[in-house]
């Protein structure tokens, strides 16, 4: 699932591609229809993102708002158009680019009251200039669920999925089962910035790398096909691994239904 960097940078795109200019709106799939009709043609006024969600607003009680979701892909490519490829849940037209939504969880044109009822469910997104990161601490102090749910649950922080929940936890040296109320406000600051700038980074290059300059990716296997994105990593997918700091394997277990990865020694507590 595409996590907050990348939605971020879509979002950050179509602005400079797209805004302040009429766009085309229409739904090679159909499903989309209805909606389409009600924003094609007008001026996209401005796009931008909170956590994994992408809004495009259109003018009052006009905004469209897509989540990828597990699949789904949102790409831009230069004009001349192309003729649909696949299902095409969106497409979007401006003057030099267009892009094609395929594959989302969500796809729908809301209100703006319906928009705020959405936001208010986010928690802070580390990426947004609005940001309280207070709000996120108020949660993650009074819980005693583990990091490693509370780092992927939407309503706690926005935007982060399991490539940086696995890779904040080993450069913070936090154990993953950690009860939140255990951490401490300071360790919470370390955890908070490192997220901030890895997601930023991320958003900046388009791709996630988080080895800091002392350990050379020299020492990381040739990624396997699913990792692409995310193969210049500490622990993430690289269970059974020797872990680049100590050596130790790195550890590979379920939780809640996801792969989790953290070295035993580094991160022991």
């Amino acid at each position: 699932m595409p996590e907050g960097h990348t939605v971020h940078r879509m979002a950050r795109l179509q602005q400079r591609r797209f805004g302040g200019a009429p766009v085309a709106v229409g739904s090679p799939q159909g499903r989309f229809a209805a909606d389409a009709e009600l924003v094609d043609g007008r001026v996209l006024e401005s796009t931008d993102a909170h956590g994994k969600h992408l809004f495009q607003h259109y003018g009052p009680d006009l905004v469209v708002h897509v989540h990828l979701g597990l699949w789904g892909r949102f790409p831009n490519r230069r004009v001349p158009v192309q003729p649909p490829r696949g299902q095409i849940r969106m497409r979007m037209v401006g003057r030099t680019h267009y892009a094609d939504l395929s594959g989302p969880s969500a796809c729908e044109l809301l209100t703006d009251v319906e928009v705020k009822a959405l936001r208010s469910r986010l928690g802070a997104d580390p990426l947004r200039t609005d940001v309280d990161p207070d709000e996120a601490w108020a949660r993650v102090s009074r819980s005693r669920a583990p990091l490693a749910t509370l780092l992927m649950d939407q309503s706690v922080i926005a935007g982060v999925g399991n490539v940086f929940r696995a890779e904040a936890l080993f450069r913070c040296r936090l154990p993953p089962q950690l009860p939140g109320r255990e951490l401490g406000r300071e360790r919470w600051e370390e955890l908070w910035a490192d997220l901030t700038a890895m997601l930023r980074d991320g958003e900046r290059r388009g791709r996630i790398e988080t080895l800091r300059p002392e350990h050379d990716p020299a020492l990381l296997a040739p990624p396997d096909r699913g990792s692409v994105c995310a193969s210049v990593v500490y622990t993430y997918r690289r269970g059974g691994q020797p872990c680049l700091v100590c050596g130790t394997p790195i550890a590979r277990a379920t939780h809640l239904a996801r792969n989790l990865f953290w070295c035993p020694t580094c991160q022991a507590g």
